[in-house]
């Protein structure tokens, strides 16, 4: 049965790790054993709703401050994990999932509009009828930091996303994104490099004309494009994990 995210322990070892009050428009269904979600103090949720269909699985959610609320629609598969970063805004709910031992990861300040479907994996294997092959084998996806995430683009499997990159609007991306850069298409492909976007909306804040970078102030993500796409950085709440449920430090003792 579904349950709100507040501080909950069943007999199965699911966990949901929270010191506040009971949080509103939120599911989480634990199915199968030893299953944690954590959400750190401060964070903002609009809607979420996590299905932990195996066992094993992890998912943690970080604080956020001066953006949207996050929302998701979510599925943890067995040994998965989703992190969510500091600072993560979505304009809906994004639908992620994570299976077969993947992880998802989202840096920290990312920026995601409505329809966007981040996809460790399809859903239903697909075999080779010659040799009984897995054809679409479930495979991590991580996007860095300060990502921006346009209206009904999608994320598949094995992909890479590089700090401060913009995915254009009904994108595929099946392939590494260098930082800073624009992609777009389906599948996408690199159409611009050395970019830098902020977070002020064109018509919501001031001033209402922004012809050049003058017109704001510059966040640290502005940068030149790497030639290849790097592996993104270890977001904050990557960094210093236990391997049980691989806790971040910033986490012990709470």
């Amino acid at each position: 049965m579904p349950i709100p995210i507040h501080g909950f322990q069943d007999e199965r070892g699911n966990r949901i790790v929270w010191s506040g009050d009971a949080i509103p428009n939120t599911r989480i269904t634990f199915t199968g054993n030893n299953n944690l979600l954590r959400i750190e103090q401060g964070a903002r949720i609009g809607s979420l709703s996590v299905q932990f269909d195996c066992d094993n699985g992890y998912m943690e959610v970080g604080s956020s401050s001066g953006v949207p609320a996050f929302s998701a629609t979510v599925r943890v598969g067995q040994d998965s994990r989703v992190i969510v970063g500091r600072n993560v805004s979505t304009t809906g709910a994004v639908g992620i999932s994570a299976t077969e031992g993947t992880t998802v990861s989202l840096g920290e300040d990312c920026m995601i509009a409505i329809g966007v479907q981040i996809r460790a994996d399809d859903g239903h294997p697909i075999f080779d009828v010659h040799s009984g092959t897995r054809v679409n084998v479930s495979r991590d996806i991580t996007i860095g930091e300060h990502v921006w995430l346009g209206y009904n683009s999608a994320v598949l499997g094995g992909v890479s996303v590089g700090h401060g990159a913009v995915v254009g609007l009904g994108a595929v991306v099946t392939r590494d994104v260098p930082n800073n850069a624009v992609a777009a298409g389906n599948p996408a492909r690199t159409v611009r490099t050395d970019i830098a976007w902020e977070r002020p909306h064109l018509s919501l804040v001031k001033p209402f004309y922004k012809p050049d970078s003058s017109a704001l102030s510059k966040t640290r993500w502005w940068s030149t494009t790497d030639t290849l796409a790097p592996e993104p950085r270890a977001h904050p709440l990557q960094r210093g994990v236990d391997e049980t449920h691989r806790r971040p430090r910033w986490w012990r003792g709470r």
